[in-house]
């Protein structure tokens, strides 16, 4: 392939700044610009000299890191100059490469250039862009994951075990004739059941994982004077909302974001709910109903002293649950601080800072749900989720045809594009197409 270039650190001024090189003849053309010997270098050593321009004029003092072919990270030889950070010298750099035969490089060309060497497969090539773009150590862990291969190695399984049954099956129809069964229809059919529920796990898996990877939103609401704001700022540890004891104080909505135990909750702090507010208090009310449906957890508070608040919010609570089944919704009872009597349930004092350890930790659970760190693979890439469930249908046909007794001919047709769906994820099979789309979303230098 030919040889491109690119900045692989970011812009602006700053100490040092990385320029990444890779393809056929990099280390002879930057050999051409440096003042060092690297032409017969060994990979993976560094080099310190001057970096000259096409006319011999010095650019900077570099170090020069050297990859060979098999060797890098695109699988391709490669060359990396460290120099000092000015967006003059980085241009400059730049500029003197273009000159001497590297092309800019296109955004993911040097990710997209690993995946077609084979160091990485299409859903490693992924992860790559959520890890440089994790914000949390929850998201960080399941990039690093896929990155490692993790979630390809078990799809890989999947499919040899697939591709097992339905060359047996295929093998029978070349001896219809003779009303013969290689595959035994039994142990197909448990197969098929126990890959099923695998998928059904991992889209399952989904909803958590894509909470993760944009951050779980959660809406904070309730009627006027219970003390949203006050939890929003108990929470946050920081005065981000007015507090007033008069109802009705936030009119719009407020969101911020907290970090527990490395998974990121975007919190949105609404307008109390209320019948006959006047016409700014009542749009603030709207856009909380409307948050109320974009929020995967919210958080329902009553003022825990009011019997009548609670009984209210518990029953809104309900009608909420209903409605939206989906979602976790959660009655917190505030102001516990005014209580004589401790009320049943999830009860807190977000002025006094009570109980709030206990609140962070029902929030978490109610988002981890029943899955296991380290342990599972989560899927939170929407691409993913849609190739399992098209296998998933595909197999459930498979699995229907087989209880019905059709013939093998159908059986193979259904799992085979069940194979075809699976393969769509690690690039076992993919089309330009799909690629381009998928790189083109990388940043410029990876």
């Amino acid at each position: 392939m030919d040889a491109i270039c690119a900045l692989a650190t970011p812009q602006g001024i700053g100490a040092i700044g990385l320029v990444r090189t890779s393809g056929a003849g990099s280390i002879e053309k930057v050999s051409a610009l440096f003042s060092g010997k690297i032409l017969d270098a060994k990979s993976h050593t560094v080099h310190f000299g001057l970096l000259k321009d096409s006319l011999g004029e010095v650019i900077d003092e570099v170090l020069i890191t050297i990859f060979h072919t098999g060797r890098s990270f695109t699988g391709e030889e490669s060359v990396e100059i460290s120099c000092h950070a000015s967006p003059y010298i980085l241009q400059k750099v730049l500029n003197t490469l273009n000159t001497c035969g590297f092309r800019l490089a296109l955004p993911g060309e040097f990710t997209q250039r690993a995946f077609l060497n084979g160091k990485l497969d299409l859903s490693q090539a992924e992860a790559v862009a959520d890890l440089i773009a994790s914000e949390s150590k929850r998201s960080h862990e399941i990039a690093l994951k896929q990155l490692r291969g993790g979630f390809s190695t078990e799809l890989r399984d999947l499919r040899e075990k697939l591709i097992h049954f339905a060359s047996m099956i295929e093998l029978e129809l070349d001896f219809a004739e003779e009303d013969v069964q290689f595959a035994d229809r039994t142990q197909l059919l448990q197969l098929l059941e126990e890959v099923l529920a695998y998928l059904k796990r991992l889209m399952h898996s989904f909803e958590l994982g894509n909470a993760i990877k944009n951050g779980v939103p959660v809406a904070i609401v309730g009627a006027p004077n219970t003390g949203k704001s006050t939890l929003l700022n108990a929470l946050l540890g920081e005065d981000r909302a007015i507090v007033s004891p008069i109802a009705g104080t936030t009119r719009d909505v407020i969101e911020e974001t907290l970090n527990i135990d490395g998974i990121t909750f975007r919190l949105i702090d609404t307008a109390g709910i209320r019948e006959g507010a006047e016409t700014i208090e009542a749009l603030g009310i709207e856009r909380s109903m409307q948050k109320i449906e974009q929020a995967s957890l919210v958080l329902c508070l009553s003022d825990a002293g009011e019997p009548n608040s609670t009984n209210e919010v518990a029953l809104w609570v309900k009608q909420l649950q209903e409605k939206h089944p989906e979602k976790t919704i959660l009655h917190i009872q505030n102001k516990a601080d005014l209580c004589t009597n401790k009320p049943e349930g999830l009860c807190i004092s977000a002025k006094n800072q009570e109980n709030l350890n206990i609140l962070r930790s029902t929030m978490l659970q109610a988002v981890l749900s029943d899955f296991k760190f380290g342990e599972e693979t989560i899927v939170s890439n929407a691409r993913h989720f849609e190739a399992l469930s098209k296998t998933s249908a595909q197999l459930e046909k498979a699995k229907e045809s087989l209880v019905q007794g059709i013939t093998g001919d159908f059986v193979a047709m259904d799992i085979r594009q069940a194979m075809f769906e699976l393969g769509q994820i690690t690039g076992d099979i993919s089309t330009d197409d799909l690629l381009g789309s998928i790189f083109s979303r990388f940043c410029i230098g990876k």
